[in-house]
This record gives structure tokens, sequence and C-alpha cells, in this order.
């Protein structure tokens, strides 16, 4: 059986290290063989490259635009169908596809015509709305039945002046009702059920199949004193937070409104690009954004708690990691966030609720970590351990053929 990933990213990043860690996993330990096609990543013998960087800032201009975006990059698309059908996979798997590097009506169209089984992975919203990755926040629901008049316009993949949402929506319900063998998976039971109310329904089924964790690399770790005293001063508890980028989207105000009321004895660490002219208090410790796997569980595993104030998740893999290192998390309630927090594993508060977060970092702090341990792990060994989601995946692979 041959497998072909679609992602915007090929190695790094949450959704490259999945696509990796798949292709690795089933070209070293069976006989099918994953192939992955991405825009951003390295090539070997299993990859292929979509364009390159001028390509990607001219599609992205040209998205903002009309408001359309995966709407350009015809060349680089039909040089991905020739490589598709030389290829001649048994199955295409798409993931992020709104990364200004895919014309995507070209590439539906060519999978219902070749009538190739697809797999969709809901990494975000995309798929299914006129536009947005997220819309709970902005509490729009106009994709349950069209978009338009979009309150995100300026957000996600940005639109300088057009409102073409109504349309995009109205043609990927058309693309995704033409193929014939479709099936979506959802990374948690929140976007499964949101997915449920839109047109993707046409589907044959939309399953869950949660992202997994590489369990040997995440994993508690010995932190020597000496390793800890690079981000946290003597005495003080640490409270991680992870991001890509930090931005209100991800609660930065929430941590530093959080540093003023735990004071002196605590420090808080975030992970991720931050602006560069932000003042951050003196017991918030800036840690670069980093894509090694050893670097996050070393940082992970160190942390008294790991804290996530974002509002909008599909899934939350820095909380499951977190988690994979015996590290209890405390989060809100909103979308995907309070699935991976297990009974035992941390406290889950009310969207907003700073006093609860507040309340929850000082108590875990207080029993200390050694209590939560054993149970987090479990929890992450239940339900991400990689060996079990990749065998899902093979599974529907398998089956979608039929």
């Amino acid at each position: 059986m041959k497998i072909l990933q679609i992602n915007a990213v090929g190695q790094t990043a949450s959704t490259g290290r999945t696509c990796r860690e798949l292709a690795e996993y089933i070209n070293t330990r069976t006989e099918d063989r994953c192939y992955t096609a991405f825009s951003v990543g390295t090539v070997n013998e299993y990859c292929y490259r979509i364009g390159g960087r001028t390509d990607t800032k001219l599609h992205g201009f040209w998205s903002r635009l009309t408001g359309k975006q995966a709407h350009f990059s015809h060349l680089q698309t039909a040089k991905l169908l020739a490589y598709i059908r030389k290829l001649r996979p048994d199955v295409v798997h798409l993931r992020n596809l709104h990364s200004n590097y895919i014309h995507f009506p070209m590439l539906m169209r060519f999978l219902a015509q070749q009538d190739i089984p697809t797999v969709v992975t809901l990494h975000d919203c995309w798929m299914f709305t006129g536009k947005c990755c997220h819309y709970t926040m902005d509490g729009c629901y106009r994709w349950q039945t069209g978009c338009g008049n979009c309150p995100r316009l300026k957000k996600d993949n940005k639109s300088w002046f057009i409102d073409a949402t109504a349309q995009l929506w109205r043609e990927k319900k058309r693309l995704f009702e033409a193929i014939p063998r479709l099936v979506v998976t959802g990374v948690s039971q929140w976007t499964v059920d949101e997915a449920r109310k839109s047109f993707l329904t046409c589907a044959r089924d939309i399953v869950r199949i949660y992202n997994w964790i590489d369990l040997e690399v995440f994993s508690p770790k010995e932190i020597t004193e000496e390793a800890r005293a690079r981000y946290v001063r003597p005495g003080k508890k640490m409270v991680l937070g992870v991001a890509s980028g930090w931005s209100e989207a991800k609660g930065f105000g929430g941590f530093l409104e959080l540093a003023k009321r735990l004071g002196e004895d605590y420090q808080i660490c975030l992970v991720g690009s931050i602006a560069k002219e932000t003042e951050l208090p003196e017991n918030v410790r800036h840690i670069q954004r980093t894509d090694s796997p050893a670097e996050l569980a070393e940082l992970y595993s160190m942390a008294d708690v790991f804290v996530t104030m974002s509002p909008e998740e599909t899934f939350g893999k820095v909380s499951a990691e977190a988690l994979a290192c015996g590290t209890p998390v405390v989060c809100y309630d909103s979308t995907a966030n309070k699935e991976l927090v297990g009974e035992g594993c941390g406290n889950v508060h009310q969207l907003g609720d700073l006093d609860g977060v507040e309340a929850s970092v000082r108590a875990i702090c207080a029993s200390g970590k050694a209590s939560y341990l054993k149970t987090c792990r479990a929890f992450a060994e239940a339900n991400f351990r990689k060996e079990d989601r990749i065998g899902d995946h093979l599974e529907l692979y398998r089956s979608i053929q039929q």
C-alpha cells in the first residue's frame, strides 16, 4: 500500500512532526510505503517539495488581494498532480492546505476524477468553513449553513478587501461531495462533533483519531539542579507555557496577569516567539521557540505545572506532551482543551476564570508534582501512544479502499 500525505510543512512544527513520524514508522516497520508532499521541509526519497519561497509569497499576496486562500500556485499544483499520477498512491491523506502553496480546487477535482481514496485530517477548522481556522471566540457559526459577512476577515488567512467566504464555502461543499471515497478524521472529539454539523457529513465517516505523542522522547526526565537553574532560580516554582508564537489568541495576556498574581515565589517560563518590544515582568522568563522534541521534553519535565490559556484548540499537542512527561495541566474548558486533562491530571476551569487558574497552580505546586506524575503518564499512554494511533490510521487506510 502506498500512502501520500500532503501538508504545509514536512518535518517541523506540530503537523510537520506528525507527517515525519508517520512516514518513518510506516517505512521502517511495515511493508507499506508512505510519501509526503509539502511546501517547507527537507526532501528525501519519500518526499516531494511543492513550489518554493517566491511562489509562496506570490500566492500570499493574491490570497490577501482576492480573499481566496489556496486558489493560486497553479503551475506548482499541476506538477504535484503529475507526481501523484506517477506515484499512483492507494490513499491520499490531506492535512493543512491553507499556507499559500497549493491550488485547492485543482487538487480536489483531480482526487474526485481519479477516484482516489481520500482521508482528510482536521488539524483546524479550515476545511469546513469559508476561510476560518477557528471561530468560537467570534461566536460565528454561519459555516453550518453557509458563510458570508465574515467577522474574521482580517484574521487567520487575511483578506485585505474582499469577503469571498460565501463563495468559498459553496465551492468546498461541492468539491468534498464529489469525492467518492472520503473519510474525515478529527484530532479530538470536539473537532469530530463540530465537523458533523458541517457539509463534511457527505464523507463515509467522521472519526476521532487523537494526535499521538512519541512517548519515548516525551517521558519524565531526571533534571539536575544545574539544568533547572538555567531557567528558574532556586526555591521558585516553575510554571510552563508553550506556543509557536505568543499572542492574545494563545492567552499571552492571561499569563502576564497570572505572573502579577503569583508573585516572586513563582517563575513563569514561556517558550515561543514574543514580539521584541514586549516588556515582561521579572518573574516571566522568555525561552526562544524550539523544534527540538528533546529540549521540549526537558522543559516539560522540570516544570511544576503546565498552563495553557488558549481558548481555541482542535487538540492542544503541548498539553499532551506535558502529560507524557508527568506534568499536570491547567487549562480552560473551551473547545478540545478539556479532553486532554484526565481525572487526576490537573484542573479545568471555565473560560476566562483566571482566579481558578491561579488557585489550581498554587494547589498543584503545594501538593507537589510527584503526586500527579504517574496519573499523567498513564493517561498519556492510554490515549496518545504513537503505535496505537498510527495503527488506527493504517486500519483506516485499508478500509477506505474497499
